[in-house]
């Protein structure tokens, strides 16, 4: 009986132990994964993750600060936050999948020029092969546009993208793509708010742009 009590005993201490331990990693854990995840975010704009962010420059003469200017929210268009495609031609569902991209990551940052403001917007994403098997290479369409909402939502600007995705053995390849080019009239203060960049993704943008009508 003194036996199977110290055994018991012993059972109890240990699997204490392991407890606390199990407790103690994920308590170290955490910090390192919620640095990483910022470091990402600043590697996607350039900057190198051990690095501090460089100040703001000094805004020109008659120009709003840096903190004054609104940067509108970044958010995935409904609709548009998978890409799949299909084996020859056929509808990307089941084994006919040859590949999808998702989007999991989005940033964005604003300057402001004169009367207008250039958005540079940051996207992560992923593409994995489908059972139908996927090429070497993938182009992903993206669309980025910055939108007016409200009652009439309003399109204030709006561009196509792509960008080439080297598959591997693995069949899942992380993409970044930043756009640094988007550029809409600064938004007078009564509708600034209600500004949003959208992102997405938008087969068209693989479409070969309409021909001009020849001359008579």
């Amino acid at each position: 009986m003194v036996k199977e009590l110290r055994s018991s005993r012993t059972t109890l201490r240990r699997g204490t132990a392991v407890a606390l331990a199990l407790s103690v990693a994920l308590t170290s854990v955490s910090p390192a994964a919620a640095q990483s995840l910022s470091d990402r975010f600043k590697s996607l704009f350039g900057g190198k993750p051990d690095e501090p962010a460089p100040p703001n420059p000094a805004p020109a003469p008659g120009q709003p600060a840096e903190d004054d200017m609104d940067c509108p929210q970044v958010t995935v268009r409904s609709g548009a936050s998978t890409y799949a495609v299909g084996a020859n031609g056929k509808q990307a569902v089941g084994n006919d999948i040859r590949f999808q991209a998702t989007i999991t990551k989005m940033a964005r940052e604003c300057a402001r020029s004169g009367g207008d403001i250039t958005a540079r917007i940051g996207i992560q994403g992923r593409v994995i092969a489908g059972p139908a098997g996927a090429p070497a290479t993938v182009e992903v369409p993206l669309r980025i546009a910055v939108v007016q909402g409200g009652v009439g939502e309003k399109v204030i600007a709006s561009k196509a993208y792509r960008t080439t995705v080297q598959m591997s053995e693995g069949g899942s390849v992380p993409f970044t793509f930043i756009a640094e080019d988007l550029a809409y009239p600064v938004p007078s203060a009564a509708v600034a708010d209600s500004y949003i960049f959208y992102v997405g993704f938008d087969p068209q943008a693989l479409s070969p742009g309409p021909k001009g009508r020849k001359k008579k």
